[in-house]
């Protein structure tokens, strides 16, 4: 069996189905359409975990920053598998949510 290329927190599990269940309630064909891409993205990130960019301003380098949608992905990029910490939408304030989770 192959080795998972990424490992999701229970905080992003968390936030991934509250991003798709909004999605969901104006239409549920576009929350599949989401979940799938978003699914294979979080496999490109486990495949290439560099990618992304560091707000230090937020969190330490040992974190990643990648865009998906209107969506911001917080990424540990340097483990194995990669972590996702966190996946949110950008215009929250991202400092509040994130302080607890790195």
């Amino acid at each position: 069996m192959a080795r998972p290329s990424f490992d999701l927190t229970p905080e992003a599990q968390a936030d991934l189905a509250d991003i798709l269940l909004t999605i969901a309630e104006d239409s549920p064909r576009i929350a599949e359409r989401i979940r799938l891409q978003l699914l294979e993205e979080l496999r490109r990130l486990g495949r290439n975990p560099g990618v992304g960019h560091y707000r230090e301003d937020l969190l330490s380098r040992r974190y990643r920053f990648w865009g998906f949608y209107r969506y911001v992905i917080v990424h540990a990029w340097q483990t194995k598998p990669v972590r996702i910490i966190a996946a949110l939408h950008g215009a929250r304030d991202l400092g509040a949510l994130l302080g607890t989770r790195g």
